[in-house]
């Protein structure tokens, strides 16, 4: 099949351009806010609607500078450093999942301080909102026509633009598909079913590290870094301990609460 005809910029008005790769990101951190509203609700958490905004905030600066960061950092240091300007070009893409986590803990730690809210009665929160962005943020990637996979000759394979000519695996698809929808019924179980706190956010973790494992063995490798020990890319590097880490830690919370 052919990719799609789709203008990554969705309106335009005068010389201001407004693409949807950015808009997937204004609506998740409107999801984020309703979800996170209905959930300190429901726990009866001391966050008034203020203050539910302002974690908003946290989180979507520790998104953005952490995604940027991290992608910088893990992903294309020597192109950046050769164009320094590019750094700010946030629309064309160029987001790291990791460096966005770990920008998203660092400000929930300066927020869980400044509130006195344990970090992770926040982090639980947040881990149900993260599959809605992750989700999101996967089908602007489709939409940008970037990050696409390797060459396949299933039925449902897609030349992209600048793919080569050849069809490849919608992979962004495949991880809106697992890190957004399945990772969104998984944690939102996991935090309806248990009271334990952390179960959330481990069940996140895990879940996350294991289908960004999965999915990127259909995705293409990033061209700049291609695979480690011929096999494995970054994205899976990079994953590996998330799902170690995270079962690690559900088992150790179920044992404690059985």
């Amino acid at each position: 099949m052919q990719f799609p005809s789709i203008d990554p910029v969705f309106l335009r008005v005068g010389p201001l351009q407004f693409r949807w790769y950015g808009l997937m990101y204004v609506l998740s951190f409107i999801a984020t806010y309703f979800i996170l509203r209905s959930e300190s609700r429901r726990k009866q958490l001391p966050l008034s609607a203020n203050d539910v905004m302002d974690l908003v905030f946290y989180g979507a600066v520790g998104v953005v500078l952490g995604g940027r960061l991290g992608y910088i950092l893990f992903y294309n240091l020597d192109f950046y450093l050769a164009y320094p300007l590019q750094l700010f070009a946030v629309w064309e893409g160029g987001m790291s999942f990791h460096g966005g986590l770990l920008g998203v803990i660092t400000a929930f730690v300066l927020y869980s301080r400044r509130k006195n809210i344990p970090f992770f009665v926040l982090i639980d929160l947040a881990s149900q909102c993260a599959p809605v962005g992750l989700g999101l943020g996967r089908i602007g990637n489709f939409i940008n026509a970037e990050l696409y996979g390797r060459q396949t000759d299933v039925p449902w394979g897609i030349v992209f633009p600048g793919g080569g000519g050849v069809p490849r695996h919608p992979s962004q698809l495949y991880e809106a598909f697992l890190e957004g929808f399945v990772l969104f019924l998984l944690v939102r179980f996991a935090a309806r079913r248990s009271s334990v706190t952390g179960m959330a956010a481990w069940t996140f973790c895990a879940g996350y590290g294991l289908f960004r494992f999965i999915v990127e063995f259909y995705r293409l490798p990033d061209a700049q870094l291609g695979t480690f020990f011929g096999l494995f890319s970054m994205g899976q590097l990079l994953s590996l301990p998330m799902f170690l880490l995270g079962t690690f830690m559900l088992i150790r919370l179920s044992r404690r609460s059985s």
